[in-house]
């Protein structure tokens, strides 16, 4: 490992909560040590597990120092519970120019963090994001329409393919400024996911940092990370109700981010408009000429295959059209005090 001069010193911040995902736990952590760019120090925060905390203590903190191994910081979030504030705690400890944040169940390719602050050097660039690999842990559903990757932690069809300006990035594979991150008070504590409940926060952070004036973000499509995807990730059934889940939670967001919104290009819900209108119409387009062609080929099997993606895309927009839908009447039956701060309460 290096550490490079041209690249700002880094704490790698890992957020937990769960010790059934102990060995992925411990692969994140494997995976920052190897960096070809050396972070400073990682910091796992565990969330509201004393056990968990003092387990981890115990395999990673208490063994003979090795040279050219940062060092590791075990802490517990005792503060708001979810991904948010557990973020935030592992986030308090960084005493780095950066922040890089890597989710429990990924691992990063070694030249991960050398790619992902390649961006920094630019003094207009606040922070970066990188690109998702999903790690399955049965085989790729066939009917699975590569334009909804996202809904398993992985960069999906539509992305760039080189290093390009974007309105946010996954808190999964971040780099943020640390003293941008703090200036805006951090992920937000009131709205993020909690256990298997996703909210978008870290499309909310990249949003106050970029209105807040910090800078722009983007995205490193070769600062790669394996998400996993479980078995119970692998189902119609979960795929819908993420496409729900998410659409109800942008929803939210853009009455969270209420007036600040419009001085986003686009508004806050530009990228999402882009991909309904673009990015998932190419997708359908695609597998309707294959279904066609296949079946005019007699290749009965792969028009079988395009007939379910495209089945599946329909299917997860009518899904999103109902959890936005959900989000809105959420939003009309309750009162939101200053067009600021969700209430958490208004989230349920």
């Amino acid at each position: 490992m290096t550490a490079h001069a041209d690249r700002p010193d880094t704490t790698v911040a890992i957020a937990c909560y769960d010790e059934r995902r102990w060995s992925s736990i411990l692969g994140a952590v494997a995976s920052a040590r190897a960096q070809t760019v050396q972070p400073a120090a990682i910091v796992v925060s565990v969330d509201h597990n004393p056990a968990l905390a003092e387990r981890l203590r115990e395999a990673l903190t208490n063994t003979p120092g090795i040279p050219d191994i940062p060092d590791i910081t075990v802490v517990d979030n005792e503060g708001a519970r979810g991904a948010s504030g557990n973020r935030n705690r592992a986030a308090a400890e960084a005493r780095t120019s950066v922040i890089a944040f890597l989710d429990d169940d990924e691992r990063a390719e070694p030249d991960w963090l050398e790619h992902l602050l390649e961006p920094l050097a630019d003094a207009s660039v606040a922070g970066t994001g990188g690109g998702c690999s999903p790690a399955w842990e049965l085989s790729e559903p066939t009917w699975f329409p590569p334009e909804f990757a996202w809904a398993v932690g992985a960069h999906y069809e539509g992305l760039p393919r080189t290093t390009s300006a974007v309105r946010g990035v996954w808190s999964g594979n971040m780099a943020v400024r640390t003293h941008v991150f703090r200036a805006v008070g951090g992920f937000r504590e009131d709205f993020g996911k909690i256990g298997d409940v996703p909210l978008p926060e870290d499309t909310d952070l990249c949003l106050r940092v970029t209105v807040a004036g910090h800078g722009g973000w983007r995205y490193v499509p070769d600062a790669v990370i394996h998400h996993e995807v479980p078995a119970a990730r692998s189902t119609r059934t979960f795929l819908v109700r993420r496409c729900y889940a998410e659409a109800r939670g942008k929803v939210l967001m853009r009455e969270l981010a209420g007036d600040l919104s419009q001085q986003v290009d686009g508004g806050a819900l530009g990228a999402e408009t882009r991909y309904l209108t673009a990015v998932v119409p190419r997708g359908v387009l695609r597998e309707v000429r294959t279904a066609v062609g296949s079946l005019a080929g007699r290749d009965l099997e792969t028009a079988r295959r395009s007939a379910d993606r495209t089945v599946m895309m329909v299917a997860s927009v009518g899904a999103a059209a109902v959890g936005a839908a959900h989000g809105a009447c959420t939003l009309a039956g309750r009162h939101l005090p200053g067009r600021r701060r969700l209430r958490p309460e208004d989230l349920s």
